[in-house]
Order: structure tokens, then sequence, then C-alpha cells
């Protein structure tokens, strides 16, 4: 099947069903059925079945999903099945916090390479990686045939590296700068903004309340 052909908010609903039966399965649970999916994350189990059924049958009706198997379909979809190297540019606090998230190696990620444009980072280490020069960026990336990359340097200058790395072929960026980069169509981009994420909560809340 053209993977353009799944509706993007599927596609995006996908991991979360990874991770809950995960979670599922270290606790010892075999089997779940899409109620209890669905509960966990607040998606009715008609929306888990119909984003399921785009992909084939996983379940039997009366008995549930095998965790198991449901599992590795979902990392066989997801192409998670395997590891994929990740290019990290940004070297500050933020690049430090996310080249010791063990989850990244866990989840099917690795990061490959690090790279920072401030000389007083360059050559530096970062656990097992020393920081590269980031004009440099270009020649590793096809090196190392790299396809995904994190952003994580201010917003005045993430359009600049967002765009040195599509030249250098990448092809899926997950960004932590708090702006929109414009980018060519076929490269994939998600932007995390915990800011965003904050005031979208403060709303709701009462200031006066103690």
């Amino acid at each position: 099947m053209d993977p353009l052909a799944i509706p993007e908010i599927v596609i995006g609903r996908l991991p979360l069903y990874l991770r809950t039966l995960d979670l599922l399965a270290s606790q010892g649970q075999t089997v779940a059925s899409s109620q209890e999916l669905g509960s966990r994350l607040g998606i009715t189990s008609t929306q888990i079945r119909k984003d399921l059924s785009y992909f084939g049958e996983f379940g039997k009706q009366g008995t549930g999903y095998d965790i198991q198997y449901l599992r590795e379909q979902l990392r066989s979809i997801l192409q998670v099945d395997r590891c994929w190297d990740v290019a990290l540019v940004g070297a500050g606090d933020l690049g430090h916090a996310l080249v010791n998230y063990a989850d990244f190696e866990r989840r099917g990620f690795s990061i490959a390479a690090v790279f920072d444009k401030d000389r007083q980072k360059i050559g530096r280490r970062i656990e097992r990686f020393e920081v590269l020069d980031a004009v440099t960026l270009p020649e590793v990336i096809k090196e190392r045939r790299v396809q995904i990359a994190i952003i994580a340097v201010p917003a005045g200058e993430a359009q600049e590296v967002a765009d040195m790395l599509v030249n250098a072929g990448i092809k899926a960026i997950l960004s932590y700068a708090p702006i929109t980069v414009t980018l060519p169509e076929h490269v994939r981009v998600h932007t995390i903004d915990p800011i965003r994420g904050l005031q979208s909560m403060t709303y709701y809340l009462n200031p006066d309340q103690s």
C-alpha cells in the first residue's frame, strides 16, 4: 500500500498503540482488547479497530489482540524493527539531554553524530561523541547515509539548519526549535514545543487558586 494513502493522523496514533502495548507486555499481559487500549488512551475502540484495519486484521472478535504479535506488526509498519541513525544538530543543554535519553535506542533510534557551529563546543565530547563542526554536516550525512535529524538550536537558527539538513539528504526532521520551518513537501517535519503546550494549558487554570 502507498504510505501516503494512509491518513497522517492514523500514522500519528500508531506509536501510541505501540507504547501502550509495550507497557502491557512489561506487566506480563498477553492479550488486550480494543476497549482496554481505548480506555488507556482516551480513544474509542471503534477508532482503534478502524486505524488498524488499514494494515490488516490483527485481532479476533471476542478474543482481542495478541499483544506480542501486534507489537511486532506495528514495529514493522512503523519500520522501527531496525535501528535508525540520527544526526543531532545543537550541542547545548538540550543536545546533552537528548544524547543521554536512553529511550531513543530502545525505540529504534541511535544518535550517530552531533554537530554545532559554536567554536567553543566543537571538539568537545558529549558522552561518546565528539562535537563536529556543522560545516562537515553534509559530508558526514552522506557518508553515513543518515535520513533522520534532530534540531536542537535556537529559533533564529532553525531554518538555516533545516535547509542545510535537507540539502545533505535528510528526509525527516524532529525540531525542538519553537518555530515553524518551511521545507519541501517530501521532507517530514515534527515540531516539539513545550512552551506552546504549557501555554495551551494555563488558559484553563485559575491563577488565584492556592
